[in-house]
């Protein structure tokens, strides 16, 4: 693989990214499912000119690698996310939020992965490390869709925050049963041990780096500075927290936090925020293409035809252990803090999509890793079927519960 090869599949990848967001525009189709569509038909058609052929399986590069998403796509995502988020309302919501995002993940991935060690037949740690890497919910098509139906800024708030945080919390309990695994021993306190330490030590370290940076902001009043810094503070906080085996996810997010509701308010003049906010809005339009067009290039749709029945079994699980999430943990919720009605858990549930992290944490097991194959089908089957199929009919859904244009719901 030359540079030059490189160079051309990226930039044959972004010119699919920008037809494809047009045509996702003039059809009025959720832009992450037409890029995984585009990518399945760049994987499969064959097309015979030389131009084209980084393109083709076995000349284009290897870029749905754990180190690509986990390095190089998930900090930028995450902190795109986390530096537009108002904390006040992060605060208001506070108690939902982290019951989905801590006890929901918990217990999606026990569900899952009991579900799927009785009805599929893989031993039970596997089965709950594939809980764990299916657990996060990733609802970036759900998101634009809300933005394009108007749907209630609470509602949209509550899944992206629940998807933030959910990211840190799947990814370290994925760490903890991975080690179970090879212990061939889960020891429950040890595993607690890791996990709020992990959780903590990453939300008080990008803290700490997010208010640095934002006074580092007071002093340059330069935007192209400014967005130096912020380039550095998302990739820094989360290579930091990554070498201190803490939540890199988590130090990212809560920096972003940090800058966006600190430094952005504070230190950061009115023209370098609309630049940084441009910047880190077409960095995510770029992440967020690339790994869509990836996964669906790489997909194997026939390995996945040949495991249907695992496939569908591993979705209905998937499914179940949302649903018992949302509508165990939001009435909970309920009792503590304002109503989220129950509407929007119809919403909750559906919306609950997977993405690009589920596949990393999957391809990040090596090949001697016991039972690997049957992960990554399962993951890709409940991937590919939460953005395609739940992704196209969330809209909908919506439209159904009368969730749209603005209109309010009420606690019915």
């Amino acid at each position: 693989m030359t540079p030059s090869s490189v160079i051309e599949f990226l930039i044959w990848l972004l010119f699919a990214a920008a037809i494809i967001a047009m045509l996702a525009k003039r059809l009025r189709i959720p832009y992450t499912v037409s890029l995984v569509v585009g990518g399945l038909l760049l994987g499969v058609i064959r097309i015979p000119i030389p131009m084209l052929s980084p393109l083709q399986a076995g000349h284009r590069p290897d870029w749905l690698t754990p180190d690509m998403i986990l390095i190089l796509f998930l900090p930028a995502l995450v902190f795109e996310g986390s530096v537009k988020l108002d904390v006040r309302d992060l605060i208001r919501d506070s108690v939902p939020l982290l019951l989905l995002a801590n006890a929901g993940v918990l217990l999606a991935a026990l569900v899952t992965g009991y579900l799927v060690h009785w009805l599929i037949g893989l031993p039970l740690l596997i089965a709950l490390l594939f809980g764990s890497i299916i657990s996060a919910t990733d609802p970036i098509s759900v998101l634009a869709i809300f933005k394009d139906l108007r749907v209630d800024k609470r509602l949209s708030l509550i899944m992206e925050g629940e998807s933030l945080l959910n990211d840190g919390t799947a990814v370290v309990l994925f760490g903890i049963l991975f080690g179970a695994v090879v212990a061939e021993k889960l020891s429950v306190p040890k595993s607690v041990e890791q996990y709020v330490l992990a959780v903590v030590g990453g939300a008080i370290l990008g803290s700490t780096l997010g208010y640095l940076a934002s006074r580092m902001t007071e002093t340059a009043d330069d935007p192209q500075v400014e967005i130096t810094l912020t380039t550095i503070l998302a990739y820094g906080s989360y290579l930091f927290a990554y070498h201190l085996h803490l939540s890199g996810v988590i130090a990212t997010a809560s920096a972003g936090l940090m800058l966006g509701n600190v430094g952005s308010k504070e230190g950061i003049s009115p023209r370098a925020r609309i630049a940084i906010q441009s910047f880190w809005e077409h960095i995510s339009f770029v992440m967020n293409s690339l790994v869509f067009l990836l996964i669906g290039l790489e997909i194997h749709v026939r390995e996945l035809l040949q495991n249907w029945t695992s496939v569908l079994l591993a979705i209905g699980a998937v499914l179940l252990a949302r649903i018992l999430s949302v509508y165990l943990l939001v009435p909970l919720s309920n009792r503590f803090a304002e109503k989220i009605p129950f509407r929007w858990q119809h919403v909750a549930v559906w919306g609950g999509l997977r993405g690009a992290l589920a596949l990393a944490l999957a391809l990040s097991l090596n090949s001697a890793f016991p039972y690997r194959e049957q992960i990554l089908n399962l993951t890709f089957g409940v991937v590919i079927f939460s953005i395609l199929v739940q992704g196209l009919t969330i809209k909908p859904l919506v439209k159904l519960l009368r969730l749209a244009n603005g209109d309010d719901a009420t606690p019915a």
